[in-house]
């Protein structure tokens, strides 16, 4: 059979804070990071890469891994202010037109409508997450879903550095062993002593019989004397006018 050779540009575009969370919740150590040397490769298949960006929430992110990033495949880290999914949904639709193929890397079920509108423009699209942790109806929607197993991470150790909300490790990577949790000896609760309330003395009952204390006399109250009423001065009369005695004429009659 003769080799094709498929000329196709591709995009990879990942949520960090999905992909971080995802990996930690299967694995139940946050010391858990994602192996992009053997990942990148192995979704790419032999396809070019045009871009690589790595989103995550928060301003410090660990500069290792964007120096990584770099050296390996020219990639670039952008720190978001809060979730990834609007920053990643604008460069999916910004790079519409400049690659055949976009890789997802997130499980999140707010990606259905992007990878909608990605296919109607005439993009491939594929998704790249821990399957137990992924919508199955963006599985339905995509063009094609890979699989992150246990074989693209490992375990750092060493010094802390703070990235995004959580301290992480980092350091040389270490082999895949399980997790063993010792568990956590609870404090054994040590039983109170019983308070004991301080005994009031109590005052001696006396048998003598109480003694009436005589009723205190009340102060007798002087009457008001009744002032004599003032005699107001006797109005003179006036004398009463007398009366004209009428003059008769001589000689007549007196009625």
């Amino acid at each position: 059979m003769a080799n094709i050779l498929i000329n196709q540009s591709v995009a990879i575009l990942i949520d960090g804070n999905n992909i971080e969370r995802s990996i930690h919740d299967e694995t139940r150590n946050t010391n858990a990071m994602i192996n992009f040397d053997s990942l990148i490769p192995r979704l790419l298949n032999g396809r070019g890469l045009n871009r690589l960006i790595y989103f995550r929430e928060g301003r410090s992110i660990s500069s290792k891994l964007a120096d990584r990033l770099y050296n390996q495949f020219y990639g670039s880290v952008v720190a978001c202010h809060k979730t990834a999914d609007i920053p990643l949904s604008i460069k999916a639709t910004q790079l519409a037109s400049k690659v055949d193929t976009i890789i997802i890397m997130s499980g999140d079920s707010d990606f259905i409508d992007l990878a909608k509108h990605l296919k109607a423009e005439g993009v491939r699209v594929e998704i790249a997450a821990v399957k137990k942790t992924t919508s199955k109806y963006l599985i339905e929607e995509v063009d094609h879903f890979h699989e992150i197993t246990k074989n693209d991470w490992f375990m750092y150790s060493g010094g802390k550095h703070y990235s995004g909300n959580k301290y992480r490790m980092q350091g040389k990577p270490q082999t895949n062993k399980p997790v063993v949790h010792k568990p956590v000896e609870t404090p054994k609760a040590v039983p109170k002593a019983p308070e004991t309330k301080p005994e009031v003395a109590k005052k001696p009952v006396s048998t003598k019989a109480p003694v009436k204390k005589p009723a205190a006399k009340k102060p007798a109250t002087k009457k008001p004397v009744a002032k004599p009423a003032s005699k107001k001065p006797a109005s003179k009369k006036k004398p009463a006018a007398k009366k004209q005695e009428q003059v008769v004429p001589r000689g007549a009659v007196k009625k």
